[in-house]
């Protein structure tokens, strides 16, 4: 399967919903919406979707199913994330995880507008294999975790992807572990401006004995981290900062200001 463009994939995943907004009708789903089981699967998910956003998550989980009985990813997705979030409906991880299953294993055409759906489930269900799901047949599977995550990694580029391959790599999580391999799928995400890569890529080289390089991808990962990844991000870079000599520190932070704007 072709590489895809990670932007492209960010960009359908994140952007898919805005456009349905603009396009779905604005009655609710009755007769007098025109919109019916028995409409279109695309007309039963754009509904859904406004239906959504409008507080209305009875009949958007009723038009998604109508749609996702039909054979529309996008609506299978989005039931499976109100499973997965408990958002709408009851929590239900196994019903989240079988949803996501059906999409991964349809597959995707090169190009197709369903990439990032499918993208999206496999990540899903590596997250669900890596802890299992309690009192189901999914129990923890790391080996197939790792492998689905190298699959979107090497082949989508996601950077996400790859921050988690390379933490299983670290650990020796599903299988060997490989700090050369973790390294190298690490500096392709933090070049991809993920924040935990570059946070864990430098305390790798802080370790190595590359100080001020390392400091400096901690600094700058601080600039970039959500609210609950700065705490362990911090961590690492006080430590790190604490045994630094005051010349190494100093050096870091102005290298840290440059690797902030993508320059090295």
């Amino acid at each position: 399967m072709p590489k895809f463009d990670s932007v492209f994939v960010k960009r359908l995943i994140l952007g898919v919903g805005f456009a349905c907004i603009l396009a779905a009708p604005a009655a609710a789903f009755d007769i007098k919406s025109g919109v019916t089981k028995e409409s279109g699967p695309f007309d039963l998910f754009k509904f859904g979707f406004k239906a959504y956003k409008n507080g209305q998550k009875e009949d958007a989980v009723e038009a998604y199913r109508y749609a996702a009985e039909k054979g529309h990813t996008g609506s299978r997705w989005a039931l499976a994330n109100m499973y997965a979030f408990g958002d709408g409906v009851a929590k239900n991880d196994y019903e989240a995880f079988k949803i996501y299953n059906e999409i991964a294993s349809q597959g995707v055409e090169p190009g197709s507008e369903d990439t990032g759906f499918f993208v999206n489930a496999l990540l899903s269900l590596a997250s669900y294999y890596r802890r299992g799901i309690p009192d189901t047949p999914i129990k923890p599977d790391l080996s197939q975790a790792r492998q689905l995550y190298f699959q979107v990694a090497s082949t989508f580029g996601i950077p996400e992807a790859q921050f988690q391959l390379a933490k299983m790599i670290l650990a020796g999580e599903g299988g060997a572990a490989n700090i050369q391999q973790a390294k190298k799928w690490l500096n392709q995400a933090r070049k991809s401006g993920h924040p935990g890569a570059m946070a864990v890529f430098g305390n790798i080289l802080v370790e190595e004995g590359q100080t001020v390089r390392g400091l400096a991808f901690l600094t700058a990962a601080l600039d970039k981290c959500s609210p609950k990844d700065c705490i362990w991000m911090q961590q690492l870079q006080e430590q790190a900062f604490s045994v630094a000599n005051e010349e190494d520190r100093r050096g870091a932070i102005a290298l840290s200001h440059e690797f902030a704007r993508g320059v090295e």
